[in-house]
């Protein structure tokens, strides 16, 4: 896909992962409309973009207010002139416990967010990029969707229903002029947790592989790029997705094993 002169929208553009989105998109000359629930932290990406042009925008929305996300094609179409992409990337997670542990308030923060608010932007956005000649929506499963990891099922289960509905997306899409990327991060040095309200882990010691959101933001940028069916991002998000392939049973026991010290 040729990002250039494309006017994308991507969710989650205040920090990490989707701050680095918005400047590699910007970077390969796209115009974009950046979307976060952090003021501060869209006014830093805005700053870090050092864009004087208005080729990105910043704007304060909540992506499970449906009214809210239903406003949003005019005020970027207002702004940018057209909507050729959305890459959804704001996402929460929840505290490192058993699922029996969880409050149902934790619960349904983590659907809504996650899954609620990627498909709150895809029923709104899609039927303006069916209408242009090349468009591309991009969704955030997860690792956690791929093979299960104890302390976080619930947040698994979210990215899990994420990505059948992606992948859904992606079939029903097919004979039309819109692809549908979906993807899926290893262990990303991003604030998520912090963006959460949830403590950080402790490692017990380990090393563990870490890619940082730069890196990860190139990934993703270079998949949107090659309409990439999923954007597998980081060594260990590939290793893990092979492993799980080959023996599903075992991979499951290899990562409970490792998030033994979190429980």
């Amino acid at each position: 896909m040729k990002i250039a002169d494309k006017v994308f929208v991507v969710t989650g553009g205040g920090n990490g992962m989707g701050r680095e989105i918005v400047l590699g998109l910007a970077a390969r000359g796209a115009r974009v409309a950046a979307l976060d629930l952090n003021g501060a932290g869209l006014a830093e990406t805005l700053r870090l973009a050092g864009q004087v042009d208005g080729r990105v925008t910043a704007h304060e929305v909540n992506v499970t207010d449906r009214d809210a996300v239903r406003g949003l094609p005019a005020l970027v179409e207002k702004t940018h002139g057209s909507v050729d992409g959305i890459v959804n990337i704001a996402g929460v997670i929840h505290r490192f416990v058993h699922f029996s542990e969880l409050t149902e308030d934790e619960e349904q923060r983590v659907m809504n967010v996650n899954f609620w608010g990627t498909v709150n932007m895809c029923r709104t956005f899609l039927p303006i990029l069916r209408e242009r000649p090349e468009a591309i929506i991009v969704n955030m499963s997860s690792l956690a969707a791929l093979l299960p990891f104890a302390g976080q099922s619930f947040y698994g289960a979210s990215k899990g229903a994420v990505k059948q509905f992606s992948e859904g997306l992606y079939a029903e899409l097919l004979d039309t002029s819109v692809a549908v990327s979906t993807i899926f991060p290893g262990n990303i040095s991003t604030n998520l947790t912090g963006n959460s309200g949830v403590k950080m882990i402790d490692a017990g010691g380990r090393k563990v592989r870490v890619t940082t959101p730069a890196d990860a933001g190139r990934q993703i940028v270079d998949g949107i790029a090659k309409r990439k069916f999923r954007i597998l991002v980081g060594g260990d998000a590939r290793v893990l997705d092979k492993l799980a392939r080959i023996s599903p049973r075992r991979a499951t026991r290899f990562i409970a094993d490792q998030m033994k010290s979190v429980l």
